[in-house]
């Protein structure tokens, strides 16, 4: 019987660590008003280095295959 309950203790330990990551993403998701991570700017609105350099490099090929 000692087996078993040693058994038990271990896997509670074992899925405590799984899913820490998941109640602390809940946790910080409920905690304001359904933002886990506080005030973010929507997507694209703010300028981006690697964004401007794929730009350029996109019309820079495009440039060079309409060339032909």
């Amino acid at each position: 019987m000692g087996e078993i309950i040693e058994l038990l203790v271990i896997m509670l330990i074992i899925a405590t660590v799984a899913f820490a990551p998941l109640a602390y993403f809940i946790h910080k998701y409920t905690q304001k008003n359904g933002q886990p991570f506080g005030e973010t700017e929507p997507h694209g609105d703010s300028p981006s280095l690697v964004n401007d350099l794929a730009e350029t490099a996109i019309h820079f090929v495009k440039s060079k295959l309409g060339k032909k």
